[in-house]
């Protein structure tokens, strides 16, 4: 994994940083845990991406996948393709890992191995 060292934090993570209550989110809470990842420059962008992810869940109760994160930039008039080149440049080691965790989101259930 490309972090740095956990940032000490009052919410309570899982082993692999995702938070266990992703009602402790907040904005802030996401400028701290994008800190742990190294290269990761934190803009508005990714707060706005983040907000969309959060209220996604929220309508939806799944955290929404790749290709919706990709629709959701699309709609301000980039092409899908280049779209979906852009979340990569925005989260580097993975929309996944590193863009749910910074969200809030509990580690996805894609993941789990039963």
């Amino acid at each position: 994994m490309s972090m740095r060292n956990p940032v000490e934090l009052s919410v309570e993570r899982c082993p692999d940083g995702f938070l266990r209550h992703p009602e402790d989110w907040n904005e802030d809470l996401a400028r701290k845990l994008a800190s742990e990842w190294s290269g990761l420059n934190f803009t508005q962008e990714h707060l706005t991406l983040l907000h969309f992810m959060r209220s996604y869940y929220s309508s939806h109760h799944i955290t929404p996948d790749v290709r919706e994160a990709t629709n959701f930039i699309a709609r301000n008039g980039m092409d899908k393709k280049e779209a979906k080149k852009h979340l990569f440049k925005l989260f580097p080691h993975g929309y996944m890992q590193q863009g749910c965790q910074i969200a809030g989101m509990r580690r996805p259930t894609s993941w789990c191995v039963g």
